[in-house]
Formats: C-alpha cells, sequence, structure tokens
C-alpha cells in the first residue's frame, strides 16, 4: 500500500498539470481569434483598389461595347467598375443586353450624357457623319461624368483587351499631366502598315498648317501624333487645368474658323485633343495600344505580333462587326450575341 503522502502528491501533481492545461489552451486560443478578425478586417475585396473604366455604347455598335467589356472582364482578377456611358435612347438597351448574358457578374453603372453641352461646339462635316456622334466627345468631359476616381481609364469601344487591365492602369503619370496616350511613332512594328494604308501620324494629317490659328500654336506639321482611343487619366489635373474648358474652346474656334476637319486623319474629336495636350502628356506602353486594324480590309499585322498586343484597336472605317474587316476571329472571340436579337454581325454569308 502507498503511503497517504505518496497518493497526496500524485493528486496533487494531477490537478497541477489539469490546470496547466486549461490555461495553455486559453492562453494559445486568443491569438488565433485574433489572428481570425485581422484577416477579416482586411479581405482582399475589401481592400481592392477600383478601377474605373468608361466605354460608351452607342446606337448601332452596342456589341462593340459589349465585346470590349467581355474581354475586360475576362483577362483581369482585378476590381474593375464599368461606366458605360450612352444616350437616353439607348440605356435601356444596353443595360438590357448585360443584365441577360454573363455580363451579369460585372460590377458597373450606366451614365446617360447629355447631347446638349455640344450645342454650338460641332461643325456639321458631311463626308464622315459618324465621327460627329456625341458620344465621341464624351471623352471630353470625363470629369462630369466620373465623381469619385482619382485616376481613370477610357476606351473606344472598338478595341478588344488581351492583357490584364491593371497593368494598364498602373501606367505612371507624369506630375503635372492630365493624361497618357500611346504616340503614333512609338512601335516600329506598326510603321508598314500605317505607310500601307496612308495612315497619318503626325499633326499635319490632323490641322490645317494653311490657318493662321494652326500656324500661331508653333507646333511643327511633323510632330508626332497620339491616338486618344486609349486615354489614363488624371481627374485631379484634368480638372486643376481646365482640359474640359480648352478642348471646348477650340470645338468653337474650329466651328468659326474650319482649323480640321474629318476629311483629315483623325476626325474632330482627336484634333483639339492634339492642340491641348500637346508636349504635355504621359506614355502608354506602345504594345497597351495596337491600332490600325480598321483603316484597310487587306492590311494585315502577322498572327504572332497580334498575339502579343495587350490591347487591339480596330480604328478607322473598317469595324469587326461589320464586313470587309480583318482579324475578326481575335474580335468575336468576345463577342457575346445580342438577347433581343437587334444587333447582329455583318459577315459575307449573312
Amino acid at each position: 500500500i502507498l503511503p497517504l503522502v505518496s497518493v497526496n502528491q500524485i493528486l496533487l501533481l494531477l490537478l497541477v498539470l489539469t490546470v496547466c492545461a486549461i490555461l495553455y489552451n486559453k492562453v494559445h486560443q486568443v491569438p488565433l481569434a485574433l489572428k481570425n478578425e485581422t484577416v477579416d478586417l482586411e479581405s482582399p475585396e475589401e481592400m481592392e483598389e477600383e478601377i474605373p473604366v468608361v466605354i460608351c455604347a452607342a446606337a448601332g455598335r452596342m456589341g462593340a461595347a459589349v465585346a470590349a467589356i467581355s474581354s475586360i472582364y475576362s483577362n483581369t482578377d482585378a476590381n474593375v467598375l464599368f461606366y458605360i456611358v450612352g444616350l437616353k435612347t439607348t440605356i435601356p438597351h444596353i443595360r438590357k443586353w448585360i443584365e441577360n448574358s454573363k455580363l451579369k457578374e460585372i460590377k458597373f453603372k450606366v451614365v446617360e450624357f447629355n447631347p446638349m453641352v455640344l450645342k454650338g461646339k460641332i461643325r456639321q462635316d458631311a463626308s464622315r457623319p459618324e465621327l460627329l456622334q456625341p458620344l465621341n466627345f464624351v471623352r471630353f468631359y470625363l470629369p462630369l461624368l466620373i465623381q469619385k476616381h482619382e485616376k481613370v481609364i477610357y476606351l473606344d469601344d472598338d478595341v478588344i483587351v488581351q492583357g490584364d487591365i491593371q497593368e494598364l492602369y498602373d501606367t505612371k503619370l507624369a506630375p503635372g499631366h492630365a493624361a497618357a496616350f500611346s504616340d503614333d511613332c512609338d512601335l516600329p512594328s506598326t510603321h508598314e502598315m500605317v505607310r500601307s494604308v496612308g495612315m497619318q501620324n503626325t499633326y499635319m494629317g490632323f490641322l490645317d498648317y494653311r490657318k493662321q490659328a494652326i500656324r500661331d500654336l508653333g507646333i511643327s506639321p511633323s510632330t508626332c501624333s497620339f491616338n486618344p482611343g486609349v486615354i489614363v487619366a488624371n481627374m485631379t489635373e484634368w480638372k486643376h487645368q481646365r482640359i474640359t474648358k480648352q478642348l471646348e474652346k477650340w470645338m468653337q474656334r474650329n466651328v468659326e474658323e474650319n482649323l480640321y476637319s474629318s476629311t483629315l486623319g483623325g476626325g474632330v474629336a482627336t484634333s483639339p485633343m492634339l492642340i491641348v495636350f500637346h508636349g504635355k502628356y504621359s506614355s502608354i506602353n506602345p504594345m497597351w495600344h495596337i491600332r490600325h486594324l480598321g483603316w484597310s480590309p487587306d492590311a494585315r499585322y502577322s498572327e504572332q505580333f497580334l498575339q502579343e498586343a495587350k490591347l487591339l484597336h480596330w480604328n478607322g472605317r473598317y469595324k469587326p462587326w461589320d464586313y470587309p474587316s480583318v482579324h475578326t476571329d481575335l474580335w468575336e472571340n468576345w463577342f457575346i450575341p445580342d438577347p433581343s436579337g437587334k444587333f447582329k454581325l455583318t459577315r459575307p454569308d449573312s
């Protein structure tokens, strides 16, 4: 028989071990709870920066906006908020298209553009009337349409994005610059295409240097132009420099003096931007704006080059939803048919 002292010692030891076990559990549960709370508070969904992307949805070419949105959404994990800008008559159509397709998962806001802001600022031009559509000038009024964002991406509707839009959004803008564009002389691989289709890539192709007001700008006609179909914009600088007011001033001067026209290279929306932003813009990576795909139904880029491109732009007359056009397969990869059946692709066998 064990002595009484030994039994008491064993019982005391067991009691001590039990107390230690209870304290151990309590002490080690607290950090776990705190860790879980920290993960919840800093969840990527809540902390992730929102990337605003502005795209217009014009009557007769809404399929373009849908394809562009589809390509962006499918190629990024970023937190993208689409601002889809339309006229009062087109907004119900584009909203129904998105809400009744696989794009119903996207984050988007539909913004109505009032064409009355353009009254008296557009010179009528019969040679290419499509360039005078009100939504072509939405890019002039970005701060009026987008209120809460410091940095904004604007894209023409006739683009397809093959890269991660986060990369474009991360484009660095130099201090004092309200926007970044792609130069028309920046990518040697496109030079042959530019020459073959007669595309202008200097200020001479957009402004009428016979006019004194243009010569007074002191801009050499051989200065390389840029394409405003892809813009990364700083809204604070845009407002500080009163960019919209400057653009409107040149629109009104064109009405009075015919300083540029759509018979020249890029029509009436590019020219005032070339004037206002001359020497005051940052550069977008050239692979983020491969353009001129719509300038000829015959001229083609190499397939390898197009596969490497981050963004494709069918600027010009020959759009990928119409016929004839080039590289339509790359565009159709992202097209989503119109649930209402109103928008249809034009194809040789249709």
